[in-house]
């Protein structure tokens, strides 16, 4: 068991401390996620066709936060699935079942953010075509 100072040494952090270990936590996630490109590219042509078509101020506000929450929510899978690695490191149906909820989290965000996408983008590529 941790002593008292172990653990009031824990919570006694330096502020620029947490942030280099947050900065840490998103250089591992950078460098463990295997779909951060294809995040990366969607985010990217989000804004770029935000750009070309002008959107407004609410739209941007909606396209920041879908790609918000997809990256958010792979980070946290990311999380997960390393904290299931270590404490599960042999095959477990719970385990599987823990990485496969969290994957199911990255996929609704996803597809939710596909979906606003094409609310604000899909009308603006059709009038542009006709």
């Amino acid at each position: 068991m941790d002593t008292e100072k172990e653990k009031k040494a824990w919570r006694e952090v330096k502020y620029s401390e947490k942030f280099r270990n947050a900065f840490r936590g998103l250089h591992v996630f950078a460098k463990t996620t295997r779909h951060l490109f294809i995040h990366v590219i969607s985010a990217l042509t989000a804004v770029i066709l935000g750009f070309c078509f002008n959107i407004s101020n609410v739209e941007w506000i909606l396209i920041v936060l879908s790609i918000g929450l997809v990256f958010v929510t792979e980070i946290l899978n990311t999380a997960i699935e390393i904290d299931i690695d270590l404490t599960s490191p042999e095959y477990h149906p719970f385990a599987r079942d823990t990485k496969d909820v969290a994957a199911g989290a990255v996929l609704l965000s996803a597809v939710s953010a596909l979906i606003v996408g094409l609310i604000i983008f899909l009308p603006k590529i059709i009038n542009m075509i006709q």
